[in-house]
C-alpha cells in the first residue's frame, strides 16, 4: 500500500469526514430556517377543511407521477424513480454506510445483500445516465439547463461511480480508490445544502405548503 494513499484515506474517514458533516448540518439547518422564516402570508378567510393534514396527504401524494405526465415521458419518470430509489438503498442498506451512519446516529438496522447492493449501483448509474442524455437530446430541456446542472450530476455520480470501482478492486489500488469514494461522498455532503440538489429540503416544503393551501378551500391536492 502507499502510504500517501493510507494517510488520505486516514483524513477521510476522520477530520474530512468531521468537518464535512459539521457542514452539511450547518446548511441543512440553514436552509430549513430559511424556509421557516420566509413564512406564508395569513389567511383570513375560514378554513373549509383541515390544511394540516391536506398538506402531509399532499407530500407523500406528489411522490407519484403527476396523472397523464408518466404517459408522456414514461422512460425519464422511471429513470428518476429509479435513481432516486437506488441512491437512498445504497445510502441507507449498505452495511458500510449502515456502521458510518451508526457512529453519528448511535443505531443501525439490517443491511441489504452486497449482491443487492451492486446491481442497485449499476442500475442506478444507468438511470443517471439516461437522465443525463435525455437532457442533453430534449431541446427544451437542454435550453433551461446550465452549467450548474452537470456539475450537480457529476458530484451525484461520483460516489456512485467510485464506490462501484472501489469494491470491485478496479482502476486504482483499493485504498486509493476507497479514498477517493469518501472524499466524494464528502463532497456531496459539503455542497448539497447549498445548490440546487438543497431541493432535497425544499421539496416537503413546498409540498406541504401547497397542500395546505388547497385543502383549506376544501379541494383535494
Amino acid at each position: 500500500m502507499n502510504i500517501d494513499s493510507i494517510t488520505l484515506l486516514n483524513w477521510a474517514r476522520g477530520s474530512g469526514f468531521e468537518w464535512a458533516l459539521a457542514i452539511f448540518i450547518f446548511g441543512t439547518l440553514y436552509r430549513v430556517l430559511t424556509l421557516l422564516m420566509l413564512g406564508r402570508k395569513r389567511n383570513l378567510a375560514p378554513a373549509k377543511s383541515a390544511e394540516t393534514s391536506a398538506g402531509v396527504r399532499t407530500v407523500f401524494r406528489r411522490f407519484a407521477p403527476a396523472k397523464g405526465l408518466f404517459s408522456k415521458a414514461p422512460l425519464l419518470h422511471i429513470a428518476g424513480i429509479t435513481f432516486h430509489l437506488g441512491f437512498f438503498l445504497i445510502l441507507f442498506f449498505y452495511t458500510p454506510h449502515i456502521e458510518a451512519l451508526k457512529t453519528v446516529l448511535g443505531f443501525s438496522w439490517p443491511a441489504l445483500p452486497n449482491s443487492v447492493i451492486t446491481a442497485t449501483t449499476v442500475v442506478t448509474m444507468i438511470a443517471m445516465i439516461t437522465l443525463l442524455i435525455y437532457r442533453i437530446t430534449d431541446p427544451v430541456r437542454r435550453f433551461i439547463s446550465d452549467g450548474h446542472d452537470y456539475f450537480i450530476w457529476v458530484i451525484s455520480f461520483l460516489p456512485l461511480l467510485t464506490g462501484y470501482l472501489a469494491f470491485n478492486h478496479a482502476l486504482l489500488p483499493y485504498t486509493l480508490m476507497l479514498a477517493l469514494h469518501i472524499l466524494s461522498v464528502e463532497l456531496l455532503m459539503v455542497l448539497l445544502p447549498f445548490t440546487r440538489l438543497g431541493h432535497f429540503i425544499a421539496i416537503f416544503f413546498a409540498r406541504f405548503y401547497s397542500g395546505s393551501d388547497i385543502g383549506r378551500k376544501g379541494v383535494s391536492s
